[in-house]
């Protein structure tokens, strides 16, 4: 199910910790890790959809907005909070917007990078999920 996931909030004096770990805190095991940062004003990322491969979305620092589409709806998110990440399952389109200066987005993902994953063309991904 996509949507917001509460990640697990260690709140010590000498600073927080939050843990993300495969199968027990995601429902997936992590294949592969990388962050989005130095996003200049105005750009947009994602603009594309995964057949096989679901992600978890974090806003490690800052704050930016995800739109998620089915092809039928439409949903945006405002991630700013480091113990939250937003769930996105296959065929779903995304696409990442209004970052904040500073922003780190991280997102966490359920298989390494396959070309062959990915739907980059929205008219594609309207095709594919119908």
């Amino acid at each position: 199910m996509t949507g917001i996931i509460s990640l697990k909030k260690i709140v010590d004096r000498r600073g927080n910790l939050t843990v993300a770990q495969g199968m027990t805190d995601l429902p997936f095991d992590i294949k592969r890790a990388y962050w989005v940062y130095d996003v200049p004003s105005g750009e947009c990322r994602g603009g594309h959809a995964h057949k096989r491969c679901k992600e978890l979305i974090i806003a490690v620092s800052g704050s930016f907005s995800v739109t998620l589409d089915d092809g039928k709806s439409k949903k945006t998110f405002v991630l700013n909070h480091p113990y939250e990440g937003l769930l996105v399952e296959t065929d779903i389109w995304r696409t990442l917007d209004d970052f904040s200066s500073g922003a780190v987005c991280l997102v966490l993902a359920s298989e390494p990078f396959e070309e062959e994953d990915y739907i980059r063309h929205y008219d594609d991904f309207i095709k594919y999920t119908k």
